[in-house]
């Protein structure tokens, strides 16, 4: 891919923003581990960090480690030694800890949590930082957006910079535990439901879209659709296809500056059942695991609305009994619930006033929205695809009860003031119906 179409300069668009992502370098292929020592030498860095956990240091960081030694590079190791990295308050503090005052770079060896927390902390000490991807297994490698689990609620903090080179060597990439990869290829299946939604809220809330960052997507999501048949065999090609694929849907939201190309009602249920699975303790599976799990539940959930809406029932009158839902909102978020309630204080996307407005949008767009809702894949498309690659894609595969897929379809949406399918149907008055529903659907895949 030649990604001088993306980086290092400004695109003047026609949605009428200028587009820009200061990356400036991306590096996927074979024996690209060696542009570290350029790139290093490149803009003069003097204290380096390379930042690994057990595994990582193993897949890439001993590589590293080469490199920069051979390019005469100083570096000090920092190795996170908890078995299980979670992007939290601990992780940061470990960071902040063992990272020397004087550190002009870091250098994050592996793929969500390492790289999220490391560009956190890049942020925060106002320096630059590299990624040398492990595992072709999340869409955030380019993306300025940082999903934090803070103060026991799952944050996403916007606008915190990039990664300035991206290394992602397909030797490495192929040899990911195929769970990590298949995690990748569930990241992007969320494309699906992420862009439809941005078109919907366009019309129903007027939020901001622009077609040629869609376009952007849409490339990522055909660079997977290509690949996917090579994933059982580990084809390097088809690694290194997923890589760009993901690195180019982090630049789509790196144009936009938030996640919303990227990131819909698929997110939010995933989002939910990190949140539960980490307050009790079980373990939690890969994000984009969970995330290839929630597009099968979104796609569902678009059929049942569409139903709703082909059939012409009227919308009932929005009657919100603010005090009973934060009742509900503390049971089903527990330990978390106050940073939502504080949200939904803040925004108050819930009211009548806020509802009774989406809804007479929606009414004149009930077309509109059926058109959105047949050009998705049906959800056999999806499952085939998983199937396929051997990738989990019913909840109870990943340890997602009846009773918690329930919950997240329910009150997911809670997580972010962002209109998606949860929002829409909750507006309708539908939304714990079209959950009873989807449960029972969900149980006949096999």
């Amino acid at each position: 891919m030649d990604w001088n179409r993306y980086l290092n300069k400004e695109i003047e668009c026609s949605c009428g923003r200028k587009h820009s992502c200061d990356i400036k370098h991306v590096a996927i292929g074979v024996n690209v581990m060696e542009s570290l020592t350029e790139y290093i030498k490149e803009k003069g860095y003097q204290h380096v960090a390379v930042v690994v956990d057990k595994n990582t240091e193993k897949a890439a960081g001993e590589m590293v480690y080469t490199v920069l030694e051979k390019g005469e590079i100083f570096f000090d190791k920092i190795r996170l030694e908890a078995d299980e990295i979670i992007p939290d308050e601990i992780t940061l503090g470990n960071l902040i800890a063992d990272i020397a005052a004087e550190t002009d770079l870091i250098i994050a060896v592996g793929s969500g949590t390492i790289n999220d927390s490391c560009r956190f902390i890049s942020h925060k000490m106002k320096i630059d930082y590299f990624i040398v991807g492990t595992a072709p297994s999340m869409d955030g490698y380019a993306s300025d957006v940082t999903p934090m689990l803070i103060h026991n609620l799952k944050t996403t903090y916007e606008k915190m910079g990039h990664a300035k080179a991206i290394i992602g060597d397909v030797d490495v990439l192929s040899k990911a535990p195929m769970r990590i990869i298949t995690a990748g290829v569930g990241d992007v299946f969320g494309k699906y439901i992420c862009l439809t939604e941005w078109k919907l809220s366009h019309l129903i809330t007027g939020e901001y879209y622009c077609e040629f960052v869609d376009g952007i997507m849409q490339d990522a999501l055909k660079a997977l659709e290509t690949s996917v048949d090579g994933i059982p065999s580990r084809n390097k090609k088809a690694m290194g296809a997923i890589m760009e694929g993901l690195v180019l849907a982090g630049v789509g939201m790196s144009y936009v500056g938030n996640s919303r190309p990227a990131s819909g009602s698929e997110h939010h249920l995933a989002h939910y059942w990190e949140m539960m699975f980490l307050q009790s303790g079980q373990e939690d599976p890969l994000h984009g695991t969970k995330v290839g799990v929630g597009t099968v539940i979104a796609l569902l959930l678009y059929q049942y609305a569409k139903k709703i809406l082909a059939s012409g029932k009227a919308f009932p009158q929005p009657s919100f009994d603010e005090q009973t839902w934060k009742k509900s909102i503390k049971k089903a978020y527990g330990i978390s619930a106050p940073g939502v309630l504080s949200l939904e204080e803040s925004v108050h996307k819930n009211s009548d006033v806020a509802v009774a407005k989406r809804l007479a949008v929606l009414q004149q767009h009930r077309e509109d929205f059926i058109k959105l809702a047949n050009a998705l894949p049906a959800p056999e498309k999806i499952i085939a695809a998983m199937k396929k690659i051997q990738a989990p894609y019913l909840p109870k595969e990943i340890g997602v009860t009846s009773e918690l897929l329930k919950n997240s379809i329910v009150y997911a949406k809670e997580l972010r003031n962002r209109y998606g399918i949860l929002q829409l149907l909750f507006d309708m008055g539908e939304l714990e119906n079209a959950a009873d529903c989807v449960c029972k659907q969900i149980e006949q895949y096999k």
